[in-house]
């Protein structure tokens, strides 16, 4: 017995120690930004190969008695199925993000309420780095002090089986592209033609590169997947009337980051492009430009 546990725990220590050296080693070989990804990957197959190594040499040295160490393993595993329904259920998750391509390091995704880019993916957990809210978005929970999809600073893990109880929702997979509007109210007594048109001309010009590859990723997109509907990626504006003014929405084509950059670069652009114009924002404000005329009697004691 006392031979056994000593030539166990050597076994162990020889497959965590040639872990480390592998893993080592292939952080030399991918050395740099643009061996993130080779670096992760390999990483997990190290630590898969070790465990699997490990369980081996476990059952090696311990099946002098086959029958016993059957009826201790199967007692075992029922154990510790019931006692890890959640870790077993967190690694299926793992599978099933694996072998579903559902996500991978990299991608900037949705899941279990946490939005931002996969910087991690474990047997158990994924390690998310935050990203705010757009407007859209500002009443989901949990709510956010980023008012924009921008990083937040805060690494949020989740557990795999999120897979199994909530949509995952990928921004990048395939179709690495969404699309944005800006909305701006404007008086009836205003052209709304010209902001039309100074809308169109400002989208085509920032986003002319976006819309040939968006074309040719939906395309792509198509081979894969049932799409029968292709929506327009060119820019459009849509008018709607209000109460109190008109409502112009252009949506248009982005990709999925740099989104607030470049709504900021459109934005000013339109406020420049409207200044010259003479067109003013509509706005719910008041102007008091005359006070009644007011007496104040005042009496002596």
């Amino acid at each position: 017995m006392f031979e056994k546990i000593l030539l166990t725990l050597a076994g162990l220590v020889a497959v965590v120690l040639a872990a480390s050296a592998l893993r080592a080693l292939s952080g030399a070989i991918f050395r740099g930004g643009s061996g993130d990804r080779p670096r992760f990957w390999m990483a997990q197959v190290i630590r898969i190969a070790a465990l699997a190594l490990s369980i081996i040499i476990v059952v090696r040295i311990w099946a002098s008695d086959t029958t016993q160490l059957t009826a201790a393993m199967g007692w075992l595993a029922a154990g510790l199925m019931i006692a890890l329904q959640r870790v077993v259920t967190a690694f299926a998750g793992y599978v099933i993000i694996l072998r579903g391509r559902i996500f991978t390091v990299g991608d900037r995704i949705t899941m279990g309420n946490v939005r931002g880019d996969v910087v991690a993916l474990g047997f158990m957990q994924t390690t998310v780095m935050e990203m705010g809210q757009a407007p859209g978005e500002q009443s989901d929970n949990p709510s956010m002090w980023v008012k924009a999809r921008q990083y937040t600073g805060r690494l949020v893990r989740v557990t795999n089986d999120k897979v199994f109880d909530s949509p995952v929702y990928n921004y990048t997979r395939d179709f690495p592209f969404v699309w944005e509007e800006i909305t701006i109210p404007i008086r009836y007594q205003d052209d709304y033609r010209v902001v039309e048109h100074l809308l169109l001309d400002i989208a085509q010009a920032n986003t002319k590169d976006i819309i040939d590859d968006a074309r040719r990723a939906f395309d792509n997109m198509r081979d894969k997947y049932f799409v029968n509907d292709t929506p327009s990626v060119d820019p459009r504006v849509y008018v709607r009337m209000t109460d109190n003014w008109l409502e112009l929405s252009l949506r248009f084509i982005a990709r999925d980051r740099g989104t607030r950059d470049l709504h900021d670069t459109m934005t000013r652009e339109l406020l420049a492009g409207m200044r010259s114009a003479g067109i003013g924002v509509a706005s719910g404000t008041y102007a008091i430009v005359e006070l009644p005329e007011v007496k104040v009697d005042l009496v002596r004691k």
